[in-house]
């Protein structure tokens, strides 16, 4: 089942590239700089939070003699979590937002979720990279131990994935679903350490926090860049099996909820 699915994703992979495509260049269309501000605005954000909190504030990261470091620490958290916001947000509407073509053509449905991951991770891909370049122009590369954020995001990306999945068909046949996502992502935001170290909380506090499985993926982001530091691998298991169970509820109502879809769009 798992081959026959991945082999008709396989033969739609145009359709999910151009969308992709098309995605992007939907973004800025119209505006006079067209593609060029998705460079602009990454280098002025990334700016902001490494030179104006760093300097401007000269807020400091606790037990960090490193002036730079708490700007590193908040573009480390803040970038990946953009990706996962983007992408739960996208695909929590995607079955909506793709109404009139689910209604009308025969496509794989599930390579909405595709193109809607890509989109996402192409924008991070772009923001990411202008990032690594600041970290090399103000010597605070991390050098080898870099690629250890390769499986973080993955894993991160997974996460968003499977988690929109389960939201889009959701909110396909309960539109509340949609607003409660809305709601939900900024509380979700300030309850994951991306602004604030885990170190500044009471203790007692701390399973709590760490219950949540974006705080072990973001810990160890941040370690990477601030630290230079490998992740402490066991302490993603939490965030890999939560990815795993939501994987699984998102493809089990996917296929129950899937044959009626396009009646409720």
């Amino acid at each position: 089942m798992i081959f026959g699915v991945s082999r008709r994703l396989w033969q739609w992979r145009g359709f999910i590239l151009e969308t992709v495509r098309r995605d992007f260049a939907a973004r800025h269309a119209g505006a006079a700089g067209g593609a060029l501000w998705h460079f602009v605005q990454p280098i002025v954000q990334i700016l902001i939070y490494v030179l104006v909190f760093s300097q401007v504030m000269q807020a400091r990261l606790p037990g960090s003699a490193d002036t730079l470091a708490y700007g590193l620490f908040i573009c480390a958290g803040l970038l990946p979590w953009q990706l996962f916001s983007d992408t739960v947000t996208r695909a929590t509407g995607m079955f909506i937002e793709y109404g009139p073509q689910i209604k009308k053509s025969a496509f794989p449905r599930s390579s909405l979720l595709l193109a809607i991951m890509g989109s996402a991770l192409l924008n991070f891909a772009i923001i990411w990279g202008f990032f690594m370049v600041v970290l090399l122009l103000v010597g605070r590369f991390p050098g080898v131990v870099m690629l250890a954020a390769v499986p973080v995001l993955a894993l991160l990306l997974l996460l968003a994935g499977a988690l929109g999945l389960l939201l889009g068909v959701l909110n396909a046949y309960l539109r509340d679903v949609g607003a409660l996502v809305a709601t939900a992502m900024p509380l979700l935001f300030w309850l994951t350490p991306i602004v604030w170290p885990l170190s500044i909380v009471p203790v007692e506090f701390h399973a709590v926090l760490l219950a949540n499985p974006l705080a072990g993926l973001m810990g160890a982001l941040q370690s990477i860049v601030v630290a230079h530091q490998a992740p402490n691998w066991p302490s993603l298991w939490p965030s890999l099996c939560v990815t795993v169970v939501v994987g699984l509820l998102a493809v089990l109502y996917y296929r129950k909820l899937s044959p009626g879809l396009a009646d409720q769009l």
